[in-house]
């Protein structure tokens, strides 16, 4: 691990969010996220971090980017009362991909609710590293649901560091596209969009190197595309270069980084070959630009994966060495045989070739000499913050009931309460589903449920069992495209931009 100077960081996660239950056979599983604050929390980097229970962003932090009629449909929609929706179920994409569930909207609340409190701290220079593992559902556009995801709590995060920071990097290392935080600003050169995805006839079927943003934001967004097998030293002969050039031409006062897990080794809906280290190298290398970062969830679906990930990445993050021996917890059994936190990769070739990956980084260079360096924007009133960090954590004191939750104020940090942890027992115990052929999707591409065809390999944690089995053994896994092309964040909240 590269060392870099002690960082603050506070870590934001509701011990709900692991309750919500997308469906029978649905890969996206907000479970993960219980296991992986389970996972750190006996590794002890609660410990070395702020830990809070975040405010739910409410209606109107969401209608700073979505549309009134789309969040004003979230919070109606329930299952029992799904017959009196069916035309804006369609219209709003919901109801395929992305299920109306129990408790919905309180979701998106939560999600959202953590990636703004830490765009806050940031601006309000109260840490130097904000994470939200609930966060980072990159698809969803202003008036739809996709890929998993309804509501875009990056953007809304994006939004609230606009009114402190002139710029803002976004950086996204998830197999899939984030094609909706690159819509919302595609036309605007305060945020520039980096995202290093599968590229092809995979979901959302976006993100073309020739994809690099319009108008004002012409050259902004950033896509490298990807091709099956990614392994770590490809991946970082391509992430560490550009990402240099991109910071010394654009110059962010602060960095958002999605850390999908979905472009792991093993996982169930991806196909690259990318390790825990392969993976958390590029945290650590974003680290070491001393750049406030707001750090986010995003994709992963073998779970167990998406636990020992994001645990590790938290560890990066504080610049904290924690044993490959994974410790006893909650989850333990989903972590067999070996129980161990690191991952081996599998031998699925690597089909991005050194001639490949060199005309995308050439290409890539060239778009970005084209930039002014360091772009002005002139600073307005700061508007209001999205939450008020110090008037929230006094409330939570007033209101919270001592025998059940130490307070986040308190010496440990600590938001464990009884039965938080608890396992609901609800566990798939089948395969993916896979709509039928013929079936139309979201787009005219491969719908995110349908797992990409790959050989079956063995090696290490790399999931070669079969799927059946796997689901059984972990009950599934979690993350997060389509627009009405009539907005994006800067001309919905142009004010902030």
């Amino acid at each position: 691990m590269e060392s870099v100077a002690h960082k603050k960081v506070c870590y934001y996660y509701d011990g709900d969010i692991g309750n919500y239950y997308y469906g029978q056979g649905h890969p996206m599983k907000p479970h993960r996220i219980r296991m992986t604050h389970n996972l750190l929390l006996n590794y002890g980097l609660y410990r070395k971090m702020e830990v809070y229970r975040p405010a739910k962003a409410n209606q109107e932090d969401m209608t700073k980017f979505h549309s009134d009629e789309y969040i004003n449909f979230l919070r109606s929609i329930r299952p029992d009362n799904m017959v009196d929706y069916t035309k804006q179920m369609q219209r709003f994409n919901v109801g395929e991909d992305c299920p109306v569930f129990d408790g919905l909207f309180e979701f998106c609340q939560l999600s959202a609710g953590g990636s703004v409190a830490g765009a806050v701290k940031l601006n309000k220079q109260q840490t130097d590293i904000a994470i939200n593992w609930g966060g980072g559902l990159h698809h969803a556009k202003k008036s739809e649901a996709s890929g998993f995801c309804y509501v875009n709590d990056i953007v809304m995060g994006i939004l609230e560091l606009l009114k402190y920071h002139q710029r803002v990097l976004y950086v996204d290392i998830d197999i899939h596209h984030g094609d909706g935080v690159e819509e919302a600003f595609y036309t605007t050169d305060r945020v520039m969009t980096v995202s290093f995805h599968k590229y092809g006839e995979y979901f959302p079927g976006t993100g073309d190197l020739k994809d690099i943003g319009a108008g004002r934001g012409k050259y902004y967004a950033v896509n490298c595309p990807l091709r099956d097998g990614m392994d770590d030293e490809c991946y970082q002969g391509i992430f560490r270069p550009v990402i240099s050039k991109v910071m010394e031409t654009f110059r962010p006062g602060a960095v958002v980084l999605q850390c999908g897990a979905d472009s792991l080794s093993g996982d169930r809906l991806g196909c690259f070959n990318l390790s825990l280290k392969g993976h958390g190298k590029c945290v650590e290398f974003l680290r070491s630009f001393d750049i406030p970062l707001l750090m986010l969830g995003g994709g992963g679906y073998t779970i167990r994966n998406v636990a020992r990930c994001w645990t590790y990445e938290t560890s990066i993050a504080l610049n904290t060495e924690i044993p490959n021996d994974l410790p006893y917890n909650d989850y333990y059994e989903y972590f067999g045989p070996e129980f161990k936190l690191h991952i081996s990769p599998s031998n699925t070739p690597n089909m991005n070739s050194p001639e490949y990956i060199d005309r995308v980084k050439s290409k890539l260079f060239e778009n970005l000499r084209m930039l002014p360096h360091a772009p002005s924007a002139p600073m307005i009133d700061i508007p209001p913050d999205a939450v008020d960090v110090e008037e929230q954590e006094k409330e939570a004191i007033e209101n919270e009931d001592p025998d059940k939750r130490i307070s986040i104020m308190a010496s440990d940090k600590s938001t464990h309460k009884e039965n938080e942890y608890y396992d609901s027992g609800e566990e798939d115990g089948v395969g993916l589903s896979v709509p039928p052929k013929g079936t139309k999707t979201t787009r005219d591409v491969q719908s995110y449920r349908s797992a990409p065809k790959r050989p079956r390999v063995e090696g290490g944690d790399s999931g070669a069992m079969d799927i059946d089995e796997s689901e059984k053994k972990e009950g599934g896994a979690g993350d997060d495209g389509k627009d009405d092309g009539t907005s994006t964040a800067e001309s919905h909240n142009a004010a902030a931009l």
